[in-house]
């Protein structure tokens, strides 16, 4: 049996996270490319409420190439990759 020839390769990680109106993200990724990722489907489902909160909101950071907040809710980089809305200038700005 032969092994497999074709190699994995990992998704862009978060750069760079600036928060958003309405609870979106400007995400920078590390492959240079720009998008936008809508946290609102997440705000009804446990840790996640506590997004809701703006002021909380708007404190999220990038932490090991991911978007974080202050007690610990998290966000897949696979999926903020995969599931935001890509931009020439993530929420509009040139």
């Amino acid at each position: 049996m032969t092994p497999p020839t074709e190699t994995t390769q990992m998704l862009p990680r978060v750069r760079s996270v600036t928060p958003g109106p309405e609870h979106l993200l400007e995400l920078e990724f590390t492959s240079g490319e720009a998008g936008v990722y809508d946290c609102k489907p997440l705000l009804d489902f446990g840790v996640f409420r506590e997004l809701r909160d703006e002021a909380y909101f708007r404190q999220v950071r990038v932490v090991n190439g991911t978007v974080a907040w202050p007690h610990e809710q998290d966000i897949c980089p696979d999926t903020l990759y995969l599931d935001s809305r890509r931009m020439a200038s993530a929420l509009g700005r040139a």
